[in-house]
C-alpha cells in the first residue's frame, strides 16, 4: 500500500477508472460480437441496428480513452464492410 497521500489517492483513482475501462471494453466488445453473429445469420435488417449500436459503444470507448481510435476506426470498417458484402450477397 501507498505511505504518500497523493499516492494512495492515485490507487484509488485507478482501481474505480480500471472498473469503468473493462465495462466500455466487454460492452464494444459485446455489441461487435452480436452484430457478426446477425450478419453470418443473414439478419441484414437487425444487424444493420447492431452495428449502430457497437459504432456507438466503439466511438464512446475511442473518445474516453480506452481504446486508440485508429483502433475503432478499424473495427468500424470492418464491421461495415461484412455488413454491406452480406446485403450485396443477397441482392
Amino acid at each position: 500500500m501507498a505511505n504518500i497521500k497523493s499516492a494512495a489517492k492515485k490507487a484509488r483513482q485507478s482501481l474505480k477508472h480500471r472498473e469503468l475501462n473493462r465495462y466500455f471494453k466487454t460492452t464494444t466488445r459485446t455489441f461487435v460480437k452480436r452484430a457478426n453473429t446477425q450478419i453470418e445469420k443473414k439478419e441484414l435488417t437487425s444487424a444493420e441496428d447492431t452495428v449502430r449500436q457497437a459504432i456507438k459503444a466503439l466511438d464512446t470507448a475511442a473518445q474516453k480513452g480506452i481504446i486508440h481510435r485508429n483502433n475503432a476506426a478499424r473495427r468500424k470498417s470492418r464491421l461495415m464492410k461484412a455488413l454491406n458484402q452480406a446485403k450485396a450477397a443477397t441482392a
